[in-house]
């Protein structure tokens, strides 16, 4: 028999429930996809199970968790785990692949490190304009990748950066890192349409994001203007 993939699980698997992480301020189920015998587990957030945010007022929090994995993917960072928008037994939603990290990592340590990794992730979250990213929503596995969740307050047109990953800031940007910026603008204006999931504006204001990061050449700083850390910081 030939093996299912697991984008065919997320996509086509028999969606069930089995819990829901008590922490999330908004509906967030962990549940099972199952298709032909396999099964993978996942992260189920019904967009009928979501807070009205008043800062975030068009489109749900659901299409910006795809939209960050879209850019991820495109932009070649890869550190956001597989997602897809798809119906469930609580309506249409963000389902995203379940990561086990790895156990051995102190994540109250490893957050601060000069990981290449972490570095890759701040970036990412500059370009995404990422107001949440915890010390919890980071997830290394085993094999020394790492991914990150819970995207789903980003892409505000202001910018609202509030991260734990600060240790670069005002560091000029490395040459790869110039390289995949200059990626980023070609496929935004030619490949990746946002449309469906983002405002005019807010797919303005990432193409901008990109530019202005080109042009100061330096990793982003923290503003005075609002909280730099996110609360809780983990």
């Amino acid at each position: 028999m030939a093996t299912v993939d697991n984008s065919q699980l997320m996509i086509h698997g028999e969606l069930t429930v089995s819990g829901r992480l008590i922490d999330a301020s908004n509906a967030t189920l962990f549940a099972t996809l199952s298709l032909s015998e396999e099964s993978i587990s996942c992260i189920y957030k019904p967009i009928a199970g979501e807070r009205p945010l008043w800062d975030f007022p068009d489109g749900n929090l659901a299409h910006r968790e795809y939209a960050a994995y879209l850019v991820s993917e495109s932009l070649k960072f890869n550190l956001v785990p597989l997602t897809v928008l798809r119906d469930g037994p609580y309506g249409f939603g963000m389902v995203q692949e379940w990561i086990s990290i790895d156990e051995e990592i102190n994540l109250a340590d490893y957050f601060a490190t000069d990981d290449p990794s972490l570095r890759a992730m701040a970036l990412f979250d500059a370009i995404i304009n990422n107001t949440d990213r915890k010390i919890g929503h980071l997830l290394p596995i085993k094999n020394g990748q790492l991914f990150g969740c819970d995207h789903g307050v980003t892409f505000h047109v202001d910018d609202k950066l509030r991260t734990v990953l600060w240790q670069w800031s005002g560091e000029p940007l490395t040459m790869f890192e110039k390289e995949q910026l200059e990626f980023a603008r070609e496929v935004l204006r030619k490949d990746l349409d946002l449309t469906p999931y983002l405002t005019f504006q807010e797919i303005s204001a990432l193409k901008m994001r990109i530019e202005r990061l080109l042009s100061s050449g330096v990793m982003p700083m923290p503003s005075s203007d609002w909280p730099a850390i996110p609360w809780p910081a983990f």
